[in-house]
C-alpha cells in the first residue's frame, strides 16, 4: 500500500514537472520570437523596399564596399558605374542605399 502512494507522489511530480518543462518552452519562443525573429523580419522588409525604390542615378554601396551610381536596373541586377566609364553589374541583394549620400541629398533639398 506504501508503494503505491509513494508511487502515485512520484506520477504527480513528473506531470507537474512536464507541465512547467512545456509552460517555460513556451515562453523561451515568445522571448525569441519577439527580441529576435519579428524584428529581423522587419528589418528584411524595408531593406527589401529600399531596394525596390532605387531607380537610375542613385547613389549606393555595394556588400563589398564598392560606392557607385546605379546606372541601369535589370530584373535582378543593377548595372553600377563606380569610376568614369567603369560598370560593373552586381546583384540587387547586394546593393544598399549610400545613407550619406542620401542625408545630404534630402539637406540639400531642404534648404532649396
Amino acid at each position: 500500500m506504501l508503494n503505491y502512494i509513494l508511487l502515485q507522489a512520484a506520477e504527480g511530480a513528473n506531470s507537474a514537472n512536464s507541465w512547467s518543462f512545456w509552460v517555460m518552452m513556451v515562453l523561451i519562443f515568445v522571448v525569441f520570437y519577439f527580441f529576435m525573429i519579428r524584428p529581423q523580419t522587419k528589418k528584411q522588409k524595408e531593406l527589401q523596399k529600399q531596394r525596390e525604390a532605387m531607380k537610375s542615378g542613385d547613389k549606393v554601396i555595394t556588400a563589398g564596399g564598392i560606392y557607385g551610381k546605379i546606372k541601369e536596373v535589370q530584373e535582378g541586377a543593377f548595372l553600377i558605374e563606380i569610376a568614369s566609364g567603369v560598370i560593373i553589374k552586381v546583384d540587387k541583394g547586394s546593393v544598399y542605399a549610400n545613407a550619406e549620400d542620401a542625408q545630404q541629398d534630402s539637406k540639400e533639398a531642404a534648404k532649396k
